[in-house]
């Protein structure tokens, strides 16, 4: 017959070490929150500051002591921001740019992607790292030899010059981040295609480009927020109005005397709470698409 061993009472050294434990994760874990609420307080205060000054008025504005709601919240800053028919015609130039610059990036990029990602040949790292290469300049580095192309084809004060700049650094960044996603796909798939008699082009657009799409729309959406977001060539290459994209509209308000130094402070935060919502709004719209974008590109197939 077994015997039943009594169950030993716990030491109190194990107790100490135990509660030391619990200790240490609990702390662990205040300091984490503590540290997300640091990064969240730093990252949204800027965007909460901007949508508070797009409603309080002028003369509330700059009162003292500072008040972090508006006593009398308003929308006339939203209102004279769309009376402006200048801000209204560099919301439809930025919308024309950052569309058109979006497709050729993801039209010539994909290609590219395709090219150096499925196929084997001399010299493929090198141009990779070159691409790459172009990334890293600043858009200071190549404004003056911009700014000689673009007077030397005519193409100044036009939109078809901010597509052509912007393309200059929005094409290598999508050539290689879409490489990456043509790079890990099986090659089997390749083969059954070629089994089947397709060619290369019809394999790249019916078989690779349909299983591609999270990473096209990661990518589309990157580019397209760098070119919405442009500021350095859109207020070196334009000089009226009409041919104007949102940031250097913002950059031209004037109040309403006209003087420079007569600074809408309201205006200005009001259309930056109105250039931010498309952004807002395609992230929320294609963010599944974006998550498994940035996922199948971390991880090697």
């Amino acid at each position: 017959m077994a015997t039943s061993i009594p169950a030993q009472p716990a030491t109190p050294r194990a107790a100490t070490t135990g509660s030391k434990q619990s200790a240490g994760k609990i702390v662990s874990r205040v300091l984490f929150y503590l540290l997300v609420a640091v990064i969240l307080f730093y990252t949204l205060a800027p965007f909460y500051w901007a949508i508070r000054s797009s409603f309080t008025g002028a003369s509330e504005l700059f009162a003292t002591p500072i008040s972090y709601f508006p006593h009398k919240p308003t929308f006339d800053n939203y209102a004279k921001v769309f009376e402006n028919g200048d801000f209204r015609r560099a919301l439809l130039n930025s919308t024309v740019v950052a569309g058109v610059v979006t497709l050729l990036a993801l039209l010539f990029g994909s290609l590219a992607a395709y090219a150096l990602g499925r196929f084997k040949f001399r010299g493929r790292t090198p141009v990779l790292y070159l691409i790459l290469s172009m990334t890293m300049f600043p858009g200071i580095a190549i404004l003056g030899a911009l700014y000689a192309l673009i007077k030397q084809f005519g193409l100044y004060n036009t939109l078809t010059a901010l597509i052509l700049t912007d393309l200059v650094f929005t094409l290598p960044f999508t050539v290689w981040v879409l490489s990456s996603f043509f790079k890990q796909m099986p090659g089997a798939l390749e083969e059954a295609a070629y089994v089947d008699g397709a060619t290369p082009f019809q394999t790249f657009y019916k078989v690779l480009l349909p299983l591609s799409a999270p990473g096209m729309v990661t990518t589309g959406l990157l580019a397209f927020i760098g070119a919405w977001n442009e500021f350095l060539f859109a207020v070196s290459f334009t000089a009226t109005p009409d041919k104007r994209t949102v940031n250097p509209a913002i950059l031209y308000f004037s109040g309403a005397s006209g003087s420079s130094f007569d600074i809408p402070w309201g205006q200005r935060m009001a259309a930056t709470v109105i250039v931010t919502i498309p952004i807002v709004v395609l992230v929320l719209i294609f963010q599944r698409r974006i998550l498994a974008g940035l996922t199948a590109g971390a991880v090697k197939g």
